[in-house]
């Protein structure tokens, strides 16, 4: 089932064509990577999906339903975790219901079943300065998914956490993603991450960008042990650097 797509977007800065005829889906439990270098435009991609900016041309699609230039659809994180270090775990996890006016005593309900789902017990009355990179990570992942529980949209998450931290957070996420039935459209220009994390990878290229090549990752090979050390990733990492 296709939750989320793109269809024929196209975006300008001025005279300068940016993106052009982006078509692009995601489908209920998948992780796709939107993969490119940087500034080819995968953060502009990523604000016309969450509805922060207009496209020139093209719409959005949720569940075949236009959200083009609207917000307040898809929950989506930046590459910071951005938690307010004046407000506790619990305070930042559920400002996304504040906002939306549920009362907070409803919205620490809605929220505490999930503290132990995300690995974060026990840390609701903590601030944010007491706690490592990656759970600071899972109590933003947390705050995403509190706003919008189908399909979340990430903006390069794990950049900042370091290279152990990182594969460890990978793992994580991938084992949440099933547990709670959820969707991710994940924007990187990290080779290695799209690889190991996605179902599918669209490459991003050109000038104007577009999509170049849509590459499905065979889930039989990520199974296998040391899967990132193995012939068949290095093969994928060939075809992707040489398409970028």
């Amino acid at each position: 089932m296709v939750l989320l797509q793109t269809q024929h977007i196209t975006k300008n800065y001025e005279e300068r064509k940016i993106l052009s005829d982006v078509n692009i889906h995601l489908n209920q439990g998948e992780l796709v990577s939107i993969l490119g270098i940087s500034g080819i435009g995968k953060t502009t991609l990523f604000n016309i999906v969450a509805g922060l900016e207009a496209p020139q041309s093209g719409q959005v699609l949720l569940e075949n339903q236009t959200i083009t230039n609207t917000t307040g659809h898809i929950s989506y994180m930046l590459q910071k975790d951005l938690l307010l270090p004046y407000r506790t775990i619990m305070g930042n996890i559920i400002l996304p219901a504040l906002m939306q006016n549920i009362p907070k005593k409803e919205a620490e309900a809605k929220a505490a079943p999930f503290l132990k789902i995300f690995g974060l017990e026990k840390t609701e009355n903590l601030y944010p300065s007491a706690l490592s990179g990656g759970m600071r990570q899972r109590a933003a992942l947390l705050r995403t998914y509190m706003f919008s529980k189908e399909v979340s949209l990430l903006d390069e998450p794990f950049s900042a956490l370091d290279e152990i931290t990182k594969r460890q957070v990978h793992s994580w996420y991938l084992e949440l993603m099933k547990k709670i039935d959820l969707s991710t459209l994940l924007i990187t220009h990290d080779v290695d991450e799209a690889i190991l994390l996605s179902d599918r990878i669209y490459i991003l290229s050109g000038r104007p960008a577009s999509i170049t090549k849509e590459i499905t990752i065979e889930p039989d090979l990520k199974k296998q042990p040391e899967f990132d050390l193995s012939a068949d990733f290095l093969a994928y990492k060939r075809e992707i650097l040489n398409l970028l």
